[in-house]
């Protein structure tokens, strides 16, 4: 249930409108289609090494061990970062989500409010994360069936007051794909970040009591059903609103009254629809938000444990709470709010700073299974010593990584085309802060990239697995 709702925010509740806007209905579903099978592939490589290497580095880790060193560092504090910043942006979202019911109350105080709430959910307890986080993961769950249902009754008729809608939303205009790849491609970046938070599985890996069954059964159940949503919530959107509509034209987490699911809601006569799904995307952006400190807390402790991060930040108190990185990770995070109450640019640059970390911890994730599996058949070990096997390999990580620099090079394509250099600097600035940390540790510490022979393949290294 974590994973399945962890993978389901704004970007399924709000962001999809905009998708079916922008590519048609054919465009989005090929997008978030295509997206979906790269993550799938992602997902059974991480499950492979996670399976076999148990630990809360995850990927940071395993690129150190099969890959190079200064990969392992570069993606540890380019995660770490990515999620401080992103805890940062949800508890700034939260204040425009109250602001719904009160208008008048200050912002900063909601959001002091949540980031406090969300770093004693934290500090308590492994189990007050999971439970937490399960709640939240229901009610966004229930919300979608509740949706689908109400969509395709809709469609056929039973409920909406008029006739059957039926396709015909799909062959008005230039649909079903409007605009073209280009179009389609950007639509690739949405659906991207919409994904993105399924990499989860493999840091909760450290500190689940039996991954080797924990983990194949999350890779196995989650991806179908999450891409099930997906498909599904995106074909009705697309069949009920046209993409022509000015409201999918406009959907923004700003404007919960034009989220296709309350336009959805509206269209049957759902008392307060904007209202329960302004309540329901205030859990997704809550669930962001504690999911987010969690895993750049563990980040941070791996890095800690393999000297990537100040070793104070490997120690945890009698709970296996590691304090110092929790603490860390919320002072980064409330500093980087406090950055949008003082000055806004220095707030917009940092939350660019982040966009595309996500991508590049993808990536990282396919390289490293794809040498894992290469050196793990290099030093004599046979397929039967894995726990779970990654299917179609080589072809599912070497995908994986094509789509993966496919997304990053189409962050920004129209900044690319008419040479907006301002543009293109924000919108690609995750890659030259990855870069400098990747050759500052290789400079420093003369690293190369680990023979085939020589990669660390033992299943369990003290101190990796609490």
């Amino acid at each position: 249930m974590i994973a399945l709702g962890g993978s389901i925010g704004t970007g399924l509740f709000v962001a999809s409108g905009s998708a079916v806007a922008t590519a048609g209905p054919g465009g989005a579903l090929l997008a978030y289609a295509a997206i979906g099978v790269m993550v799938y592939f992602l997902m059974t490589s991480l499950g492979e090494m996670a399976t076999f290497v148990p630990v809360s580095g995850s990927f940071s880790t395993y690129a150190t061990r099969f890959v190079d060193p200064a990969l392992g560092f570069a993606l540890g504090w380019n995660y770490w970062f990515n999620w401080a910043i992103t805890v940062a942006v949800d508890v700034a979202t939260t204040a425009i989500v109250m602001h719904f019911w009160l208008p008048n109350v200050p912002g900063w105080i909601f959001s002091l409010g949540f980031l406090l709430l969300i770093f004693l959910i934290n500090i308590v307890s492994v189990k007050s994360f999971g439970e937490t986080e399960y709640w939240l993961s229901l009610v966004k769950v229930i919300t979608v069936l509740a949706f689908l249902a109400v969509g395709l009754l809709t469609i056929v008729g039973v409920l909406g007051g008029g006739p059957a809608i039926g396709l015909h939303n799909y062959t008005i205009g230039d649909a079903p794909f409007v605009g073209g790849l280009p179009a389609t491609l950007s639509v690739f970046v949405v659906a991207g970040f919409s994904f993105q938070g399924t990499e989860l599985i493999g840091i909760t890996a450290g500190e689940s009591e039996t991954p080797e069954t924990s983990i194949p059964k999350a890779i196995k159940q989650v991806f179908w059903r999450i891409l099930l949503f997906y498909i599904l919530a995106i074909a009705v959107i697309a069949a009920i609103i046209p993409y022509t509509s000015p409201s999918l034209l406009g959907a923004s987490a700003k404007d919960v009254a034009i989220s296709p699911f309350t336009l959805v809601f509206d269209r049957i006569g759902m008392a307060g629809a904007a209202s329960v799904m302004n309540a329901v995307i205030l859990t997704s952006v809550l669930s962001s938000a504690n999911s987010g400190m969690y895993a750049a807390t563990r980040m941070l402790w791996a890095m800690g444990e393999t000297g990537f991060a100040a070793r104070i930040f490997a120690k945890t108190n009698n709970r296996g709470i590691p304090l110092a990185a929790l603490l860390g990770t919320t002072a980064v995070g409330a500093l980087t709010f406090l950055t949008s109450v003082m000055g806004p640019n220095v707030y917009q640059l940092l939350v660019a700073a982040s966009g595309l970390t996500g991508f590049l911890a993808w990536l990282g994730i396919a390289i490293s299974h794809y040498r894992f599996r290469k050196a793990f058949i290099a030093q004599g070990h046979k397929l039967t010593e894995l726990v779970y096997h990654a299917k179609w390999f080589p072809i599912g990580p070497i995908l994986a990584i094509v789509m993966s620099l496919v997304v990053i090079a189409g962050q920004d394509i129209n900044s690319i085309t008419n040479f907006h250099w301002d543009k293109l600097l924000i919108s690609y600035m995750s890659i030259p802060l990855f870069l400098i940390l990747f050759f500052y540790y290789k400079i420093k510490y003369k690293t190369h990239l680990i023979p085939l022979e020589e990669a660390d393949l033992s299943a369990h290294q003290e101190g990796t697995k609490k």
